[in-house]
């Protein structure tokens, strides 16, 4: 039975591809190395970690996110079972970017969060190199590789 209007209704949308953060105006646009992570200066480092979609399944799953690489290799070892959901992918996998980044800042000396002039947040280490964390968690939600340890890993020896 074909109802024209339950397809236009059903039609899917657009989904996000990135995730874009506006410090205020009077704050510096990079955090550098503080050791609360930038929260200090602008207070978008405490929003970028807060990953509410990622948490929520963790913590269904059993993880505890605490801001760990042990943490990371934990998510590594869910069963991806998010991938069935088209519109939650995108969503999963910024989460997973956001928190990678955050793990990131954390540990690793001198890293710190800077926002780019589109707003999109890469994490800057102490060499200068920018990672886009965003990127690198949407493609382990979407195909698991690379693991988020092992972006880790490869960051922190950087």
């Amino acid at each position: 039975m074909d109802l024209p209007f339950l397809s236009k209704w059903r039609k899917r949308r657009e989904t996000a591809t990135a995730v874009a953060v506006f410090p205020d105006s009077d704050s510096d646009s990079d955090s550098g190395g503080d050791a609360d992570g930038g929260a200090g200066r602008g207070g978008y480092a405490a929003l970028l970690g807060e990953c509410e979609l990622l948490r929520s399944l963790a913590s269904r799953a059993g993880v505890r996110l605490d801001h760990t690489p042990a943490s990371l290799e934990a998510l590594d070892q869910l069963v991806p079972r998010w991938r069935d959901d088209e519109e939650m992918l995108p969503w999963l996998g910024n989460d997973a970017g956001l928190y990678l980044g955050t793990v990131v800042v954390r540990t690793v000396p001198g890293a710190g969060w800077r926002i780019l002039p589109e707003g999109r947040p890469v994490v800057r280490l102490a060499s200068g190199r920018e990672v886009d964390v965003v990127l690198e968690g949407r493609t382990w939600a979407m195909t698991g590789s690379p693991e988020l340890f092992q972006v880790y890993a490869e960051i922190a020896e950087a």
